[in-house]
């Protein structure tokens, strides 16, 4: 038996000596050098006492011999954990102990504050630092650069994330390895990337979005990425004439137009922009499109099911939708309540169902049988619409919807008229405790740069264009909206923060 994950996505390029990272010291790593190092790595692993099945849990900086870690765990059959490398040692410790990760790869830095959570989870303790050094190379630098690739099949386990927990405690989605190499093939495919790409990577590998799309796809190309520890504005730009395209979030591509080093020159041989893990604002695109002549191409993707629809790469990129459903993947707008498939164009709960969706939660059956339907369908949790063109538009997060005084309030809707409004560049909506309404709104801004945004005017902007329920109760001016290492607004801050506005005294 085979190992179609490994196959299919690094294995095929042993011996191939073209460059498959560009460095941002100037430097490149070949196909070939990357899978004697990965080949080194599985030996480690495997010497470590790691067998086929198990977990491995890696809280380290993002750097190529990272990548070969995940690499080194789809050819030895180990289950890769990938974790967030700003959680704390107390947040690790649940990670590290519920998925029962055999071995916890940090940084050095990490490495005293992380053993007494090795030790307690009964896990070996290896490092690796962001500049490739650490005890998992000094052991593997003596191994073999070939590695028996280790058989699994299409429903074996290649991956878990964890979701971000933000109301109760966090899920280890199980990803096949059927579930990531659909997903690449598609995502090849629908977006035409060929091996004449070079992807521009600023991403966190950490995350499905830097990890499973856009390297998955890179590999399965056989293209090339020009591999940036992070996103930095100046490197970013410095690189950019080398790239073919880009994957981002957001704040990416409003930090760049912001510099006006940024424009049509710069971006002109670029073929594709693309955006997610977090809605784009309608003037973003605009913008963009103004400045650059390219339209950013957003798509929709969840932990659980990596990318679900997209924007066509050729045809109408809507601005405010996700596009359609990718090919092989089903997509309903369900009633939260029944689970009654909903006439197009009604907001209801986006169900999904195809070979990316995951297996289940770990260790979580009951949460499992609650949002995984047993005829395959999965209820992500987000409420959308599909227009009469067949677009699909999110509103929101089912668990972000305001009941007030019985009725429902989409946040989605209030925040499209704030962003409209002069001086706001960009606004979120909770629900809030209110004595007599049970909840009610407020509205969160941000303001431009250098304006002064006029709450009584966009009160009344509100009060013209809303249903008096829909009237946000209070605007709030902030710096900054919270948002999480990948760029969503955590609403969850918002409620917990102001919860009490509306307290009897």
């Amino acid at each position: 038996m085979a190992n179609p994950l490994y196959d299919t996505l690094f294995g095929r390029h042993a011996g191939q000596t073209a460059p498959f990272l560009h460095l941002s010291d100037g430097s490149t790593l070949s196909y070939d050098a990357f899978l004697r190092l990965t080949a080194q790595y599985a030996h480690t692993f495997r010497d470590a006492g790691l067998a086929p099945g198990d977990r491995l849990a890696a809280q380290i900086e993002k750097s190529p011999q990272a990548l070969a870690v995940y690499a080194a765990c789809v050819q030895a059959g180990i289950v890769f954990l990938p974790l967030n490398t700003g959680y704390t040692a107390d947040e690790l410790e649940y990670f590290v102990t519920d998925s029962g990760a055999r071995l916890l790869l940090c940084d050095g830095a990490k490495a005293d504050a992380l053993a007494p959570v090795a030790k307690s989870a009964k896990a070996s303790l290896m490092t690796l630092n962001a500049d490739g050094s650490g005890s998992l190379p000094d052991a593997a630098k003596d191994q073999p650069e070939t590695f028996e690739t280790t058989a699994r099949g299409g429903d074996d386990l290649a991956a878990f994330l964890y979701t971000s927990g933000t109301t109760g405690r966090s899920k280890g989605a199980m990803l096949t390895q059927t579930n990531l190499l659909s997903n690449a093939e598609t995502l090849v495919d629908y977006w035409a990337f060929t091996e004449k790409d070079v992807l521009l990577h600023a991403l966190p590998i950490f995350h499905t979005h830097g990890l499973f799309v856009a390297t998955n796809v890179i590999l399965l190309a056989g293209a090339a990425m020009i591999f940036l520890p992070k996103f930095d504005q100046d490197k970013v730009i410095e690189t950019l004439p080398r790239a073919t395209t880009m994957m981002g979030v957001p704040t990416f591509y409003t930090r760049l137009l912001d510099d006006p080093r940024f424009d049509r020159a710069l971006t002109g041989h670029m073929r594709l922009f693309i955006s997610g893990s977090a809605p784009l604002l309608a003037e973003t695109h605009v913008a963009f499109e103004e400045r650059t002549g390219h339209r950013i191409l957003e798509r929709y993707g969840m932990t659980e099911t990596n990318m679900n629809t997209s924007n066509p790469y050729e045809g109408e990129r809507r601005a405010g939708t996700v596009g359609f459903p990718l090919p092989g993947v089903e997509l309903k707008i369900t009633d939260p309540d029944t689970g009654k498939t909903l006439p197009q164009g009604e907001i209801g709960l986006i169900e999904v169902r195809g070979p990316n969706v995951f297996k289940g939660y770990w260790n979580m059956p009951e949460k499992t049988a609650e949002e995984l339907r047993s005829d395959g369908f999965f209820i992500t949790g987000d409420l959308g619409q599909i227009d009469d063109q067949g677009y699909v538009q999110i509103v929101g997060r089912n668990k972000d919807l305001i009941i007030s005084g019985g009725y429902n309030i989409y946040p989605k809707e209030i925040e499209l008229l704030l962003d409209e409004q002069p001086g706001v560049l960009e606004s979120a909506v909770v629900g809030v405790p209110h004595p007599d309404f049970g909840e009610t709104v407020v509205g969160f801004l941000v303001a431009q740069k250098g304006e002064t945004p006029d709450l009584a005017a966009i009160a009344e902007a509100a009060g013209t264009s809303l249903a008096r329920f829909k009237h946000p109760r209070k605007l709030i001016v902030l710096d900054e909206l919270p948002r999480n290492t990948m760029g969503k607004v955590q609403k969850n801050i918002l409620r917990a923060e102001y919860g009490d506005l509306f307290k009897p005294a």
